[in-house]
């Protein structure tokens, strides 16, 4: 079965429609708030105090510029129905961070200078910082949570090579591969001491809500739960489905040796050419799915010869039941 779509709606409401109407929001504060601010306002700081002026006129085209470059930039990937699905979550939540952080940090320019003479002894709200990062992150993971796969999808139509692996279907299977526990409270913890100590020399909690939203992506973006079923192979993450494939699409499960660095360029979910998915995160044995439309997705597990037997077997039953 084929899927023509080109754009997730979804995608297009929040990697797109998110970052405009932020854009705007801040264009309308702006013209709202200019006859109560400065001609001239601070938007630089120095250890000593403001050390940058333009125009709220300027600063607006700034931001605008910023938030549509780099956030709208980022998130834009979203309603491109036919890329990884991970990606593009991934890149909505990177790109609406962004765009909280920037819209929250320009309505907290322009607040903290209404109704003031002069911008030369004002202070900017740091706190406001770690709220808009929070605030985008979490609409991030809303959008992210409403996109879907619209990939093309094939069924196929001859059972799996009979010189690949049989095995029982024992099911379900299911490994937890990335970033283990140990790992895991390492990275959380140095990240911990690193924030706490930007607090205590900022004397504000604001880091802290720069560390919480950005570390639960960090190590949200590490972790996978692969799981072989009667329905066929997924790979989560997040919480979510980030790619996986119906048994009804197998063409073959092989076993393959697998070197992350060597045969993907790097740990994680990978893309090594057009289709070619992998989720290898160890040195060694790996399951490979080929599914009816080309694609393939590799995932490297030391029960991939149990996976790629159950894999195989519940593609010859389903052919053999029809």
């Amino acid at each position: 079965m084929s899927n023509s779509r080109t754009f997730d709606p979804a995608g297009v409401l929040f990697g797109i429609g998110v970052p405009v109407l932020a854009a705007a929001l801040g264009l309308t504060l702006t013209r709202l708030w200019s006859p109560r601010l400065p001609e001239t306002i601070a938007t630089h700081w120095s250890g000593s105090g403001p050390d940058g002026f333009s125009t709220p006129g300027s600063l607006a085209s700034t931001m605008v510029i910023v938030i549509l470059l780099v956030g709208c930039g980022a998130s834009a990937i979203a309603a491109l129905a036919g890329a990884l699905l991970m990606m593009r979550r991934a890149m909505l939540i990177v790109g609406l961070t962004v765009v909280g952080l920037l819209l929250t940090l320009w309505i907290a320019l322009l607040a903290a200078q209404l109704d003031l003479a002069t911008a030369v002894d004002v202070t900017l709200p740091m706190a406001w910082i770690g709220l808009g990062i929070v605030a985008g992150a979490a609409v991030g993971i809303l959008g992210a949570s409403t996109l879907r796969d619209y990939r093309e999808r094939s069924a196929a139509t001859m059972p799996p090579d009979p010189r690949l692996p049989r095995g029982p279907l024992d099911l379900p299977i299911t490994q937890r591969l990335g970033l283990g526990r140990t790992a895991t409270a390492v990275l959380l913890g140095i990240g911990a001491a690193i924030t706490a100590a930007l607090c205590a020399r900022a004397g504000s909690w604001w880091p802290l809500a720069v560390f919480v939203p950005v570390s639960v992506l960090m190590v949200g973006l590490l972790r996978f739960r692969v799981t072989l079923d009667e329905t066929g192979l997924w790979v989560r993450n997040l919480g979510m489905t980030a790619v996986g494939y119906g048994v009804e699409e197998l063409v073959g499960a092989a076993v393959e040796e697998v070197n992350p660095s060597k045969d993907f360029g790097g740990w994680g979910l990978r893309l090594k050419g057009r289709g070619n998915y992998g989720v290898v995160t160890t040195t060694g044995p790996a399951v490979v799915f080929t599914a009816a439309n080309g694609q393939r997705l590799t995932v490297t597990t030391p029960r991939a010869e149990e996976m790629a037997g159950a894999l195989n077997a519940l593609a010859d039953r389903r052919l053999a039941d029809r």
